[in-house]
């Protein structure tokens, strides 16, 4: 293979990725909803410590254990922002459309 074929294998690997990190975050959206319903917190440091060892633990390489950590730390994140934002949104005097749409938004459907 040459440079371009090794670069369009990359590029084939982000976009499955691209897809993969929404799906995940989608996922956390509907956590986020389940635990706004039953009064839980958004922020588990004990359920985001063993999602971080879990993948250290499975992690063969060649990524590093800190790198892992930090990229997942960081998806992490993004993921805690969007259910802060439902959250908040959540709070906010919306009609019943306007909150479908927000959350299907959120969650990357069509709600209609």
């Amino acid at each position: 293979m040459n440079i371009e074929d090794w670069r369009a294998e990359i590029d084939s690997v982000d976009d499955e990725l691209l897809s993969l990190i929404n799906k995940r975050a989608r996922l956390a959206v509907e956590v986020g909803i389940l635990k706004r319903a039953a009064g839980i917190p958004i922020t588990d440091p004990e359920r985001e410590r063993e999602v971080l060892t879990r993948l250290s633990r499975v992690n063969d390489g060649p990524l590093d254990e800190d790198a892992v950590q930090k990229l997942f730390r960081q998806i992490i994140h993004e993921s805690r922002q969007i259910e802060i934002r439902l959250s908040e949104a959540a709070r906010t005097p919306l009609n019943e459309k306007s909150a479908q749409s927000f959350v299907s938004h959120q969650l990357g459907e069509d709600v209609r």
